[in-house]
């Protein structure tokens, strides 16, 4: 009996599928706009720029007062490539499929996973402002339970909520909750996919990709204060210091809360804030996330920051770690993969996408060395669309 080789169009969605399953964070953020990206007749380039929803000024009295409406836009660039090399002859497609699978596409696509997670992750967080702050306290069900009220806070909607855990994390988590759980699916979930269970109103899962970050020189007590009255926007002026905050690190203004987002009205809260470039020894200014707005449709603080108000940083101090676990809402984030053009002329060249993760695979012959070479490829990109929906959680122990 003749061989039936495998084809190109299979290996390449069973890629598509391993992927989309290995994937803990990628299958848990916003994926719509992958569509947008190489429309034949309208391409858009490599960024797509997202709308925000409008924000609006509540009027209390009869008389109308219309206020111009400026809308936000975020840049979802679709810039990184990443991808695994390998080879493989007539032979090895003449096996079935699940063989295949098991000895060259898991391996390859299981690397191809975890490196773009990693890089995913690696640059959303250092976009998320609100932390949870366990410092010097072990893990517990509760630090989950105060990431949901500050996404409740925020207005994020009550599904598609996910918490991603790093390992230390998820053990306790686990033995916190080790008896809420007792669906057979569940139990299979949590095994095979990495996904606990769901609880607090989170999809609650585990990787090993979350990393943790490592702050500045300043101590929690920075000793900065900033320097100059009423001020607001994404850059503060700061008394000059002598020691570093990093992209990521987490600080509050004294004096400065957070209002809710839709009555404007003090929540008494201190807004946190992420540093979004590295301040070096004596910095005279601090660049910030989300920008200073005291007023207006956009207002997110109860008052600009007054001069000399004091500069704490949230979490790790002084050259400290800040654990990595997230929890987040759905439209929190956007991961997008794009087509890469196939070349013509090569022994085999296809793409197919999966719940929209697209990869691509080219073998082509190598007549000097007489291998099949082949290379699976992603053309990928993401953005942090409303990172106040989406929270760190820190915990020491």
């Amino acid at each position: 009996m003749a061989n039936t080789l495998l084809t190109v169009s299979q290996i390449t969605r069973k890629a598509a599928m391993t992927l989309h399953q290995k994937s803990t964070l990628l299958r848990s953020v916003n994926r719509q706009y992958d569509s947008e990206f190489g429309k034949s007749g309208g391409k858009i380039g490599d960024t797509l720029r997202v709308r925000m929803p409008n924000q609006y000024t509540y009027r209390s009295t009869m008389t109308y007062s219309a206020v111009d409406v400026a809308e936000d836009k975020v840049d979802l660039p679709v810039s990184t490539v990443g991808g695994v090399d390998m080879q493989f002859t007539s032979l090895d497609l003449a096996l079935s499929l699940d063989d295949f699978t098991e000895r060259f596409i898991e391996p390859a696509v299981s690397v191809i996973a975890a490196n773009v997670e990693s890089t995913f992750f690696t640059n959303m967080y250092k976009k998320v402002y609100n932390v949870v702050d366990g410092d010097a306290a072990s893990f517990a069900f509760s630090h989950l339970n105060s990431a949901r009220q500050v996404l409740t806070d925020n207005l994020a909607p009550s599904a598609k909520r996910y918490a991603v855990l790093n390992t230390s994390h998820a053990t306790k988590f686990m033995n916190d909750t080790k008896g809420l759980f007792h669906s057979a699916s569940n139990i299979q979930d949590q095994y095979e996919d990495g996904i606990i269970g769901r609880t607090a109103g989170f999809d609650v899962m585990e990787s090993t990709i979350i990393s943790d970050h490592t702050s500045g020189t300043a101590a929690k007590t920075t000793g900065y204060l900033s320097n100059g009255a009423t001020q607001s926007g994404s850059t503060i002026t700061v008394d000059t210091g002598t020691t570093t905050f990093l992209v990521g690190d987490v600080i509050t203004f004294n004096g400065v809360f957070r209002v809710h987002p839709e009555t404007k009205v003090s929540t008494g809260v201190l807004q946190q804030f992420v540093v979004t470039a590295n301040s070096g020894s004596s910095a005279t200014s601090l660049a910030i996330s989300p920008a200073v707005v005291a007023s207006g449709s956009k207002q997110n603080v109860s008052n600009a920051i007054a001069d000399n108000s004091a500069i704490v940083k949230v979490g790790a101090g002084a050259s400290e770690l800040l654990n990595g676990s997230l929890a987040f809402y759905r439209d929190a984030f956007a991961f997008v993969t794009a087509d890469l053009p196939m070349p013509k002329g090569t022994d085999m060249a296809a793409s197919s996408t999966y719940d929209g993760i697209t990869i691509s695979l080219v073998r082509d012959f190598d007549i000097a060395t007489r291998d099949f070479k082949t290379r699976l490829d992603i053309l990928y990109g993401f953005a942090a669309l409303r990172p106040q929906l989406a929270c760190r959680i820190h915990a020491d122990g």
